[in-house]
């Protein structure tokens, strides 16, 4: 089965393992739940595999944390299997119950974060994404079974210590990407 990087237009780089934007990043009261690829906000995003959409629609918002922007999730059942979350999204290409095939054009890149409105008070690693002008990003998860609702997540981010059992982390999909 051929495998797609969801960012034709970029380079393939993964977050070094640990490092900013790396799956389980430890960000003090709280853990990264994927990767975050950088790209420009509008990049195109493709299905990694051919799938279903089980779900679209807000991600992150400014109601939620001021300094959000307003962006997109869709969360696609692949045919291997995995879950995939794609999110920070600027736009969706696709609704819950389309089919989706591998390398197929699902949203654009979109600008999570208002880097005005990151203060001081704001979390260290959102301060270190504003002085490196990091607001555009792919947030990219990955699941043994279909991602459920959790008070311990928000924005991509797990508050516990403890991973959850399903979350696995996406680099296992995108080595193998073309």
């Amino acid at each position: 089965m051929t495998r797609y990087w969801p960012l034709p237009d970029t380079d393939r780089i993964l977050p070094p393992d640990g490092g900013e934007g790396s799956f389980w990043e430890d960000r003090g009261d709280r853990h990264h739940a994927g990767v975050d690829l950088h790209s420009p906000a509008g990049s195109r995003v493709v299905s990694i595999e051919e799938g279903t959409v089980i779900s679209a629609g807000v991600f992150t918002s400014p109601d939620l944390v001021p300094y959000w922007n307003t962006t997109c999730q869709t969360t696609i059942a692949h045919v291997s299997g995995f879950f995939c979350r794609y999110a920070e999204l600027g736009d969706l290409g696709v609704e819950t119950g389309d089919p989706v095939s591998g390398g197929e054009v699902i949203g654009h890149v979109g600008e999570v974060l208002n880097l005005s409105l990151i203060g001081a008070d704001s979390p260290p690693y959102i301060i270190e994404l504003r002085e490196r002008n990091r607001a555009s990003m792919l947030h990219l998860e990955l699941y043994r079974s279909a991602p459920r609702p959790s008070p311990k997540y928000l924005g991509g981010n797990w508050f516990s210590p403890e991973r959850p059992p399903d979350l696995l982390d996406p680099a296992i999909l995108l080595r193998d990407a073309v």
